[in-house]
């Protein structure tokens, strides 16, 4: 039975474009995803097909675009929550193994006694006095230590004289 002796207009028969009709119809796309009703009356035209063709197989392809999209944005946030469980694992592990240190009481045996920190003028960095010129990489520029060793981040102290400037 074919499609005139079925009812003809009730039945759908499956759109198949020519290569040239979908480089075309991709093409505008690229331009413009959506038409308005000239664009689209002209484009139909051009195309040998009818305008809600045209229509349809717009909203297909901005369909097609947007799952792409969604499917690329899934992946990212997959990678970005797979990165984020891996550093709070890695964080959670850190903190257990500091918690241990500071229960333990050899650790407090094993810390090197307090020494003066002095900071260098020229970058602000505190750093510790010079042991001997061997030890320093660089006389301008003395090891930087971390104040506070909890930290990760450096910490920047200024001397009294800048916070507070004599007038």
């Amino acid at each position: 039975m074919s499609d005139e002796e079925d009812g003809g207009e009730n039945c759908r028969k499956k759109l198949r474009l020519t290569k040239d009709q979908s480089a075309i119809l991709e093409e505008s796309f690229k331009e413009h995803n959506t038409l308005n009703p000239k664009q689209k009356m002209a484009l139909a035209k051009r195309l040998g097909l009818r305008p809600r063709q045209v229509e349809v197989w717009f909203q297909n392809r901005r369909a097609r675009t947007k799952l792409k999209q969604t499917e690329v944005d899934c992946e990212f946030l997959k990678r970005c929550c797979e990165q984020l469980t891996e550093e709070n694992r890695r964080l959670q592990k850190e903190v257990a193994e500091l918690r241990a240190l500071k229960l333990s009481p050899q650790f407090y045996m094993q810390m090197p006694p307090p020494t003066t920190l002095t900071m260098c003028p020229s970058c602000e960095r505190v750093a510790a006095p010079p042991s001997s010129a061997a030890a320093q990489p660089s006389a301008a520029h003395p090891r930087p230590l971390p104040v506070n060793p909890w930290v990760a981040a450096p910490v920047t102290i200024r001397p009294f004289e800048a916070l507070h400037p004599r007038s």
